[in-house]
């Protein structure tokens, strides 16, 4: 594409250099630039890529767009300087894909808890429904049948064009996926058409980068006040920021509750470990879900689908077929006859959540076994509210070692452990191998009993000192089963 017409859409506040040159491509890595690219110089939380516009020329880019013009300055070169580069591209990279999120109806889910489950179910309902659709999630990214991995919950600007225009050269009608605060705030999804929004909760989280609970709100809330005239904002009404969130956006807003009038009602007919019987807007379906939790993930995804136009009947016949997505209490039966239950909860409020859940279906009748750790250079003031909640809906509490990242898995241990009292500490074991932690509580569960592994769900790895090692928390369950067989 022609700069000129590649920057007609951005507010620029200087253009140095020829604008009839061609772009290929559009680059915010300078190790990923080649001849003829756009260099995107973004000033992220570790590096500036100011750094590397000299890195990025020298490799073939003819174009970079940044916020500071260098000093020195190549003729040959395009210089586009914009109030704020993040912004800029997001626009930039919709302009290059031909706008692809305005040939789809594209929906964005935010909140704390609850994303990654509500746009996977969403997308597969609307497989079920007989639609292509695509899925920009934690777990796994989706064009139509196509699985790719994912390394964030919300992309890049360029990644995420690229893939929703790779979506729309596959025929999709529709594209859902998870909106991070991170993403909201680095603008990482400007430029983006969204036909709809969806907000599940708001808990405390990523106050390591956020700092503030206000902060982390007016992050969520910037979403929805983007939102255009002809999207719909869906927000659950029982969380105390429902409301706030669409204070002021343009879109039309509608409400799911399990407690409040609404748009979208439900309600716990039953509930087991393996499913749940509810009554949704006054029609009873029985579900492959667990927990009250879910019951507001699944409200979001039917009056989303129900907001997109489709029969309110053939999208309870299509929830009704699906099973919880990987990782969100995910359940494995042991041959001695306790429940191992896998889940991704990495908040105070996650693991509230499971356990009551855990509590409401065994009744008294089995005891609770929790394996919980925190993760390294993240927001260190949940660690001790993780082990407060754990241990208050448990048994017993092993805290183990999640994703120590740089940080002394020890010290994370203590961290969570002042948290605790005295009375409290007496019912919890430290094991920093979290192989012997999940061990260990096979070996005290019985029959009846269920554990919790919670932190780590869909993930595959555990990363110490910046390198992955493999390590899967269901996978080391199953290897236990195996040498418990009756």
């Amino acid at each position: 594409m022609v700069i000129e017409n590649l920057i007609k859409g951005i507010e620029t506040k200087k253009i140095i250099g020829p604008v009839q040159n061609d772009i290929i491509d559009i680059q915010i890595d300078s190790r990923g630039v080649k001849k003829q690219s756009l260099f995107a110089a973004l000033r992220g939380t570790q590096v500036d890529g100011h750094q590397y516009i000299n890195q990025a020329i020298k490799q073939g880019a003819v174009a970079i767009l940044c916020e500071d013009l260098p000093e020195q300055k190549n003729k040959d070169i395009t210089y586009i300087q914009v109030p704020h580069s993040e912004a800029a591209l997001g626009i930039l990279a919709s302009t290059f894909y031909d706008n692809p999120s305005s040939k789809l109806k594209l929906v964005g889910v935010t909140g704390t808890n609850g994303k990654t489950t509500v746009a996977t179910i969403l997308y597969k309902t609307f497989k079920k429904l007989g639609y292509k659709a695509g899925l920009l999630s934690t777990v796994c990214n989706y064009i139509d049948d196509e699985a790719l991995e994912t390394t964030h919950t919300t992309p890049d600007a360029v990644t995420i064009n690229k893939l929703l225009h790779d979506m729309v050269l596959r025929g999709c009608d529709y594209a859902f996926m998870e909106v991070s605060s991170h993403a909201i705030d680095q603008k990482r999804i400007s430029g983006l058409k969204f036909a709809g929004g969806i907000f599940t909760n708001l808990t405390r989280d990523h106050l390591d980068y956020h700092k503030t609970i206000a902060n982390y709100i007016k992050a969520k809330k910037e979403f929805f006040d983007n939102l255009p005239k002809n999207a719909f904002s869906l927000v659950n009404l029982d969380d105390k920021n429902g409301m706030v969130m669409v204070q002021n956006t343009k879109s039309a807003i509608h409400t799911y509750s399990l407690r409040s009038l609404c748009d979208f009602k439900a309600r716990v007919i039953e509930s087991h470990f393996n499913g749940m019987i509810l009554e949704i807007n006054n029609t009873d379906v029985v579900v492959q879900f667990t927990g009250k939790f879910n019951v507001y993930n699944l409200l979001a995804v039917y009056g989303t689908a129900c907001l997109l136009g489709q029969k309110a009947d053939e999208v309870l016949i299509a929830i009704s077929t699906l099973k919880s997505v990987s990782g969100r209490f995910e359940t494995l039966q042991a041959p001695k006859g306790y429940t191992v239950i896998v889940d991704y909860a990495h908040t105070p409020d996650a693991l509230t959540n499971v356990l009551t859940t855990i509590h409401d279906i065994l009744d008294g009748k089995g005891k609770v076994i929790t394996v919980v750790g925190a993760g390294g250079n993240r927001d260190k003031g949940k660690r001790p509210l993780m082990a407060k909640e754990s241990i208050k809906n448990s048994d017993t509490v092993i805290i183990t070692s999640d994703n120590p990242r740089f940080e002394d898995p020890q010290e994370i241990i203590k961290d969570m452990l002042d948290g605790l009292n005295t009375e409290e500490k007496q019912n919890v074991l430290t094991i920093e191998n979290r192989r012997d932690a999940i061990k260990t509580a096979c070996m005290l569960a019985k029959t009846n009993d269920v554990i919790l592994i919670a932190g780590k769900g869909h993930e595959t790895y555990q990363n110490i000192q910046g390198v992955k090692h493999h390590f899967d928390d269901k996978e080391e369950v199953r290897n236990i089963f195996q040498t418990q067989q009756i």
